[in-house]
């Protein structure tokens, strides 16, 4: 049957639609169809989403929480501190340094507690402390505490440098892992927030050098390896119990985890940065901390907060 050219075009599921007639896209045979054929009205419902089911946000607010910040004596973790404290939560800030600790609670709406992230037991003790002294264990859980020492595999000197990376490894990673466990356990016995049945969030600091390790900091991207493949791990074991595991990965920053760069280093790194070309501020890991604690989706993931630097080899 011969097409009315002078028709509509209609787009309906890869198929022409000419008033009159209909060409198949495939096989391009003449479909045909009445004269009087009108495309179906879809309602609206199929062309924009519910805007108030889309718009909707369940996230954890932090204001009235506890939360336990590590290494919150100073750098990243007292900034962190700091702000959600700002944000009305009810800060325990952990450190070594216990005047420190102290300082750092000025500003804050909390307490210090001062004990060693290697001891179990000291660990175990001080979330009980938080519980007595605030009201509830702790929601909120952000590890800072880390060092970034440097060594060769092969010194100079043609000794081993194998002390040292047993102690990156303790400090980093090992240490990190009991401050997740033990938090995890006291956190599964908090009731549940909201109908999605969340609990909490634990958030880890790694470092970029995890993937761009350098040359002498073997050690210290190993143990930043293992807090970044331990985040998924841990957050799909622990979703049964309504937590989140996050962790942070940063690039240059001013606080204690890059203190291991020599000046020249820093200076180059610092030079080659995309945007912006400075070194990320304590502040900023802070904001990111609230934003994923907030963001009830934000699960089993390694942000990169970095200025999209890739570390040169040395």
């Amino acid at each position: 049957m011969k097409c009315c050219l002078a028709a509509d075009i209609l787009p309906v599921l890869g198929t022409i639609l000419i008033r009159g007639c209909s060409c198949d896209v495939s096989d391009r045979r003449p479909v045909c169809l009445p004269a009087d054929w009108h495309s179906p009205t879809l309602p609206d419902s199929h062309h924009r989403l519910d805007q108030s089911a889309s718009l909707k946000c369940t996230g954890m607010d932090v204001n009235g929480k506890t939360a336990l910040v590590t290494g919150g004596a100073s750098g990243l973790g007292e900034a962190t501190a700091r702000r959600l404290a700002a944000a009305g939560a009810m800060v325990a800030v952990a450190d070594r340094n216990g005047p420190a600790a102290r300082r750092a609670t000025v500003e804050t709406v909390g307490i210090a507690v001062v004990f060693n992230v290697t001891d179990t037991a000291e660990v175990e003790g001080a979330l009980e402390l938080v519980a007595a002294k605030l009201g509830s264990r702790p929601r909120i859980v952000v590890n800072c505490a880390g060092i970034g020492l440097a060594a060769r595999i092969l010194p100079g000197d043609g000794s081993l440098s194998l002390d040292l990376f047993e102690h990156i490894m303790r400090v980093n990673l090992i240490d990190t892992y009991t401050v997740l466990s033990v938090a995890a356990r006291a956190m599964a016995s908090l009731d549940p927030l909201d109908e999605d049945g969340a609990r909490g969030v634990i958030v880890n600091t790694a470092s970029v050098a995890y993937q761009d390790g350098q040359i002498g900091r073997a050690a210290y991207a190993a143990s930043n390896g293992g807090v970044a493949a331990l985040t998924l791990p841990a957050a799909r074991e622990l979703a049964q119990f309504g937590m989140r595991v996050m962790t942070i990965a940063l690039g240059l920053f001013g606080s204690g985890m890059s203190a291991g760069l020599t000046p020249e280093v820093g200076s180059a790194i610092q030079a080659g940065l995309p945007f912006p070309k400075r070194m990320g501020r304590p502040g900023e890991y802070a904001m990111l901390v609230q934003q994923i604690v907030e963001n009830p989706i934000l699960n089993g993931e390694v942000i990169h907060i970095d200025s999209a630097v890739r570390l040169a080899p040395k």
